[in-house]
């Protein structure tokens, strides 16, 4: 029998780990952080020895999964930004709902708390998370001056309305939440687009949009708080 060559041996094993992260990708973006390592195996397609010899323990694995997500977001960044012309279309094809991008905007919450810290202080994650911001920033600003983008919103505006959704679909069941994220970004996505006027009046304060504030003075009473009429 031949022996396989370190070639072959080498391409095989990019093959299972980038299956393995894919797995865990969908997993962790589905199903929770807690999901047991051997199920991550099974997704895969490998076994569960094959796992542990490219990824040890649960946090390098996650950090792996991040690493990977956030490359695979920029790189779709970058390939959106070269289609062009507008920097609206690359802006929706970064922020479409893929599972790397639901698996990174919820991984603050889904982890405990020495993982997170992990996936904050390593180098690799902080350098490429540092890149796609910087383009997200970009493609917002080229977005508003070319008239797309409604001016008085900025990238954290747009990160936070996407991460709400995201995380907010998560709860329901795997078929509802796609459709309910669809419609929800189709609808965050038409808020989002420039149009004449602005928003109509002033920005809103917490006290504004309490149930217990005073009312302006040129609003009607409510007809429970009428005053009785004399018969």
């Amino acid at each position: 029998m031949t022996a396989a060559s370190p070639v072959r041996l080498r391409a095989d094993a990019r093959r299972n780990r980038g299956k393995i992260i894919s797995a865990a990708v969908a997993a962790f973006a589905e199903d929770g952080p807690n999901l047991p390592m051997e199920e991550i195996a099974r997704l895969a397609g490998v076994g569960v020895g094959t796992l542990y010899r490219h990824f040890p323990d649960r946090q390098s694995l996650v950090l792996a999964v991040v690493e990977d997500s956030l490359a695979a977001m920029l790189a779709r960044a970058h390939a959106a930004v070269e289609v062009g012309p507008r920097a609206w279309d690359a802006l929706i094809a970064v922020l479409g709902g893929s599972p790397e991008l639901r698996f990174a905007l919820r991984t603050p919450s889904l982890f405990q708390a020495a993982i997170t810290e992990a996936i904050r202080t390593d180098p690799r994650v902080g350098r490429i998370r540092r890149e796609l911001i910087e383009l997200i920033e970009e493609l917002v600003e080229a977005a508003k001056r070319e008239g797309t983008l409604r001016p008085d919103v900025g990238a954290g505006d747009v990160t936070h309305l996407f991460a709400v959704l995201l995380h907010e679909s998560h709860r329901m069941p795997g078929e509802v939440a796609d459709l309910v994220y669809e419609r929800a970004r189709e609808i965050v996505l038409d808020g989002l687009r420039a149009r004449p006027g602005g928003l109509p009046g002033r920005a809103q304060t917490v006290l504004d949009v309490t149930a217990d504030r005073p009312r302006p003075p040129s609003l009607p009473p409510r007809p429970d708080e009428r005053p009785a009429v004399d018969r």
